[in-house]
């Protein structure tokens, strides 16, 4: 006996012709696209910005014709401050920009709440204890791993902290299947604490040379960006990119683990893969910048306004907008005292803090905080 219609579409699990009428009317893809057209000149005008700002007086058209092959566009010391001073600099602030853009988007994609971010939840903190620990312990203790990975071992002891630090956050915060956004910053600001406790003693064992080093990188800095340290980090913050094939399994998972699972999504393996990608981007973000906050947060609820929530067009962005804003953050840090620099930690704080304040009073009622 056929069913009456009503009771044939109950039972659909997901009205495909519903959801395709609702993107219809709500569909931002030419906006998005614009906007990511938009974004690639913008990190394109930033590097040049950045390069040709400060004591140099080299124009943007000569770094332009010297990089075409023109050899009498720069002196020499114009093209060692360009290309051994600014350029490295600029590369690795873009780098860490945009892998902590795109962490702060999957974390709140994969946790489904607009408060997700590395900084927020104790994984930097987490990240700067493996840091810290490995630059006070290299000579004792961690002396063979740092003897066995070489560059690669200050990244490596950062994305572990991170990786654990992120492992824990997500058990303590998840039950059933459903992750409490109240829990999550919790247990964030307890692990969080509990990294810097440590983080403190290790200090405190420190010598005279490493206090000095620790102090201005806890504060977050680009001064001592080197074409070592982008060869060192570069590979472990590439892998941040690859939640960006992900894209359509963080729209499934928005409405809910179940709902995405019975879509085809591979959940666990997305949720792995997000994870470890956080935590290795994080990682060696930290290792070589120090810590540097609120870049997670502040990028994905701007676009978010402006292009929607699709990840197909929100991590790119996320990306491309995350390394402009850390390199406009970083040409303010050594402009606006010159000739001395602001830690660059500073600037995105300042500019972070608030806006923060703004969401979560936006965001109060609907998250019962």
């Amino acid at each position: 006996m056929a069913l009456p219609q009503a009771m044939t579409e109950r039972r659909r699990p997901f009205p495909m012709a519903d959801i395709r009428e609702t993107r219809q009317a709500g569909d931002r893809t030419r906006l998005a696209l614009l906007a990511i057209a938009l974004l690639v000149v913008g990190s394109v005008f930033s590097m040049l910005f950045s390069v040709t700002t400060g004591a140099s007086d080299a124009s943007i058209l000569d770094v332009i014709s010297n990089m075409a092959g023109s050899e009498t566009a720069l002196s020499t010391r114009d093209r060692i401050i360009i290309f051994d001073i600014r350029l490295p600099r600029a590369i690795l602030g873009f780098l860490i920009g945009a892998s902590l853009a795109v962490s702060g988007t999957v974390m709140q994609g994969l946790f489904r709440n607009p408060l997700a971010d590395p900084g927020l939840v104790g994984v930097s903190s987490g990240a700067s204890l493996g840091a810290v620990a490995m630059i006070v312990l290299g000579s004792g203790l961690a002396a063979p791993l740092q003897a066995l990975l070489g560059i690669y071992a200050l990244p490596a002891a950062a994305f572990g902290g991170g990786l654990v630090t992120t492992l824990l956050l997500y058990r303590i915060a998840t039950r059933h299947g459903q992750t409490s956004v109240a829990t999550m910053l919790l247990a964030g600001i307890a692990l969080g604490a509990l990294a810097l406790a440590i983080t403190g003693l290790l200090i405190y064992m420190a010598n005279d040379q490493q206090l000095r080093d620790l102090t201005f990188w806890s504060m977050g800095s680009l001064a001592g960006a080197t074409w070592t340290k982008i060869a060192a980090a570069s590979p472990i913050i590439l892998l941040s990119f690859t939640a960006l094939p992900m894209a359509r399994g963080l729209n499934a998972i928005t409405l809910g683990e179940a709902a995405a699972f019975h879509m085809g999504v591979p959940v666990q393996r997305l949720k792995n893969v997000v994870i470890v990608g956080v935590a290795a981007a994080t990682g060696a973000s930290v290792a070589v910048s120090g810590g540097i906050g609120f870049v997670g947060i502040v990028v994905p609820h701007i676009l978010r306004m402006a292009i929607g929530p699709d990840h197909r067009f929100l991590l790119p962005a996320a990306a491309l907008l995350g390394g402009s804003l850390l390199i406009f953050a970083d040409v303010l840090a050594r402009t606006l005292v010159a000739p001395a620099e602001l830690p660059i930690g500073i600037i995105t704080a300042a500019v972070g803090g608030p806006f923060f304040l703004w969401i979560l009073l936006r965001q109060r009622s609907r998250l019962a905080l």
